[in-house]
């Protein structure tokens, strides 16, 4: 059944959060009219500060992600949230627990909070997580906070889709032995060593200090990525983070950067979108007389599997 697409934007635009619910939604599903809600969000976007916060399992994202959100508030800001919670491999279910740890702001019009599954996406993000920043962007967002799930070195999408990335460690969890490690650790612009009341706290932060030392050089007036301390369930810090993540946002406005890292995110989501529809084309072929005959030849011979591949393409691009 078709849905009045202009209609659900306005009143998304008018903070209704049956509306935004709704478009997610259909950004989820693969609507056959994800072109129309696309097209109507577009002049509405590129006002919302997007944050990804990111870090181990068990390091507090969502207790920091909630302390955030109240932070925010208190400015008279509206934010929007995004949580993505795993898959489940075997039911292809999630828990999409995080409306339950923030529920406290359940009920203020002026917060919104949607949990997304993986569904099998790597990275650390849903796959539907570019868009459904755009629909809380033009649904009036100023800042949007998004959670990825606990991730691991190499997972670190969100460096790509957010304005400023947070990553988020704890003592007495191995975070001192990962700061030597590449992959998670080197997308930071602002760290955050949380549950700073436990012991080891201060050493996790000074080895952490003492990695980035030793990162690539950096000239004069470039960012140097600030290490704050929070105990997120007491709030405490947490105005030392918002500071830091408007730091870093002015130091982006200031130097083009900020322009820069949002045309490099719409690079990618087109390249994404154009791989995917290429990806489904391709997946159409099986049986098709086309790849059977390009199969014979390789078997045969005659072909090499590159080649093979370069006169498919061109024959679905008409190149």
């Amino acid at each position: 059944m078709a849905v009045d697409v202009p209609g659900l934007v306005e009143q998304a635009r008018q903070g209704r959060p049956r509306a935004v619910a709704r478009l997610i939604s259909l950004v989820e599903g693969a609507s056959p009219q994800l072109r129309e809600v696309m097209a109507a969000l577009a002049p509405l976007t590129g006002n919302a500060y997007v944050v990804g916060l990111t870090g181990s399992p068990g390091v507090g994202k969502s207790t920091s992600t909630s302390a955030l959100v109240t932070a925010y508030r208190k400015a008279g800001r509206r934010v929007g949230v995004l949580a993505v919670d795993p898959s489940s491999p075997f039911s292809g279910g999630a828990l999409l627990g995080d409306r339950v740890r923030m529920s406290e702001h359940a009920s203020d019009p002026g917060v919104y909070i949607r949990s997304m599954a993986t569904r099998g996406h790597l990275g650390g993000l849903a796959w539907a997580a570019p868009q459904a920043i755009r629909v809380l962007d033009a649904a009036g967002c100023d800042v949007v906070l998004v959670e990825t799930v606990g991730v691991g070195q190499s997972e670190v999408e969100i460096a790509s889709q957010a304005d400023t990335s947070v990553v988020l460690l704890a003592p007495g969890m191995g975070d001192g032995i990962q700061a030597a490690k590449a992959g998670i650790l080197e997308i930071g612009d602002v760290y955050v060593v949380n549950k700073a009341d436990r012991d080891g706290a201060d050493a996790t932060a000074r080895e952490l200090n003492h990695m980035l030392g030793l990162g690539e050089a950096r000239k004069p007036g470039d960012w140097r990525p600030p290490i704050v301390k929070t105990v997120a369930a007491r709030g405490e810090g947490v105005d030392e983070v918002v500071e830091a993540l408007e730091k870093h946002r002015a130091w982006m406005e200031e130097r083009g950067v900020l322009a820069e890292r949002r045309r490099a995110r719409a690079a990618r989501e087109v390249e994404t979108i154009a791989v995917t529809a290429l990806r489904e084309r391709i997946g159409d072929l099986h049986g098709d007389r086309r790849l059977e005959a390009l199969a014979e030849r390789i078997t045969g011979g005659t072909l090499d599997p590159y080649a093979a591949a370069d006169e498919l393409v061109a024959g679905l691009t008409g190149e």
